[in-house]
Order: C-alpha cells, then sequence, then structure tokens
C-alpha cells in the first residue's frame, strides 16, 4: 500500500503566505520562507507554493521568493502560478522546483500539458484545478476562482490526464478555508475517473478529516491543507501519527 501524503500549501500574494475562505477575505499569515523550513522539518511529505495572483496580473510568477524557499527545503516541491507558454516551466524548474502547476494556462492552451509532458515527463506536470458546484454540477474556475467556465470537472480531468498530466489536485472552491471536512462527494466522481494521483485541497480542519478523507475516497492519495497548519491548529506529526494509529499508511 502506498503511504498516503500530507502537503502544506503556501498561498502567495506579493511575496507574503496568505489564506483566505472561498476564495475570499485574503489576510496575511506569515513569510514564506520561514514557513518553508519550518514544514521542512515538521516531517511535510511535499510542499505546494502557488503565486495566486500570477494569472491575474498577468506576469510571471516570483522567483527570487521561490529561490529561496527552494534552497530551505529537502522536499519535493510543486509550484505553481503564472504558468502559460513551456518557457515558465523552464524557469521555474531552474529555481529548484520539482513539479508545475498548471490551471487556468492549461486551460488556454490545453496543449501546454502535452508539450511540457514531453520536454521534461509527466511525472514533474501537475494539474491543478479549481471547481465548484454549478446548478448541481461540477464546473471548472479559472483565475484564482474568480471565474466560472461552463467546462465540466471530470470531462477536463480526463482530457488532462490524456494530454500527459502526472497527477491532479482538486481544489473545491465550495469547502475552501471553511474548515468543515474535504469535499467527498466531488473528490469520490473525480478519483473514479482517472487513474493518475489525486491530491484534495479545500476544506481540512480537524485531524479527524484527514482519517474520513483517506477512509471514504481510497483512490485519494494526499490531503493537502493551508491555514490549519499555518496557524497550527493541526501539527503534521500529531496529524501522521493519529492516521496510522487509525490504520491509515504514511510515512512517520
Amino acid at each position: 500500500m502506498l503511504s498516503k501524503r500530507i502537503i502544506p500549501c503556501l498561498d502567495i500574494r506579493n511575496g507574503r503566505v496568505v489564506k483566505g475562505t472561498n476564495f475570499e477575505g485574503v489576510r496575511d499569515v506569515d513569510d514564506p520562507v520561514e514557513l518553508a523550513r519550518y514544514y521542512n522539518n515538521a516531517g511535510a511529505d511535499e510542499l505546494v507554493f502557488y503565486d495566486i495572483t500570477a494569472s491575474v496580473e498577468q506576469r510571471g510568477l516570483f522567483t527570487n521568493i521561490l529561490t529561496k524557499v527552494a534552497s530551505e527545503i529537502f522536499i519535493p516541491l510543486t509550484v505553481g502560478g503564472g504558468i502559460n507558454e513551456v518557457e515558465d516551466f523552464e524557469r521555474v524548474l531552474r529555481c529548484g522546483a520539482d513539479k508545475v502547476s498548471v490551471n487556468s494556462g492549461a486551460i488556454k492552451n490545453k496543449y501546454l500539458i502535452s508539450n511540457a509532458a514531453k520536454k521534461y515527463g509527466s511525472q514533474c506536470i501537475v494539474l491543478s484545478i479549481d471547481a465548484k458546484r454549478v446548478d448541481g454540477k461540477f464546473k471548472v474556475c479559472t483565475m484564482g476562482g474568480r471565474t466560472i467556465t461552463d467546462i465540466d470537472l471530470i470531462e477536463w480531468a480526463k482530457e488532462g490526464e490524456t494530454l500527459g498530466a502526472g497527477e491532479i489536485v482538486l481544489n473545491s472552491i465550495d469547502t475552501d478555508g471553511v474548515k468543515n471536512g474535504f469535499d467527498l462527494p466531488m473528490l469520490e466522481q473525480l478519483c473514479n475517473a482517472v487513474k493518475i494521483p489525486v491530491i484534495a485541497s479545500g476544506g481540512a480542519g480537524t485531524e479527524q478529516d484527514f482519517k474520513i478523507l483517506f477512509e471514504k475516497v481510497q483512490g485519494v492519495d494526499a490531503g493537502l491543507a493551508a491555514s490549519i497548519f499555518h496557524y497550527k491548529q493541526v501539527s503534521i506529526p500529531n496529524l501522521k501519527n493519529y492516521l496510522s494509529e487509525n490504520g491509515i499508511s504514511v510515512r512517520l
């Protein structure tokens, strides 16, 4: 059995880690370099770094901050924000990223996924999908959740897999920052539709939420969270011990 991964996420705006609820009400949290160092030492399996306003502001990702973060950690680092061209992959990977996350850029040009996969390998390509319920259906959102498209979540995920994405991060806007648990129905549909690893994001509030996630949606490979780790509401060592004691395989 593959171990389930626990992944903290750094949402970066203006060089600082920030967090909101349902992608709104964003507030300042901490320095990204300090937090990255903390998570590296706390036993996180990976770290995700999102420059959350790069696409909206139509600019490149903050590579100076990324380089500092990458120099502080020895765990895999996934980076996203403003990835619109294959050249953006090269720039981010040179700064120390292990994997590159694409979202809005891939929706604008789906062949960004296949072109990058051919050059760098599928293991390097993460398809990040922001989705929410619209009239009972799961729809994909762009621009950091600001724009709702008519794209169906499941169809887009299946196409992304076919194009060469190595894993998918599903961010449920409906549960983001609410801390009432992960979006299990959305995740279950996704995991049933694709064969590549799926990372669940949005909704974690307690250790039990991770236990429920891994027990109820066995196809999910990792749980990602931000504020509960940032504010020390849940510590990664305690979470991993709790999951292990409940029969869930994690790296201790």
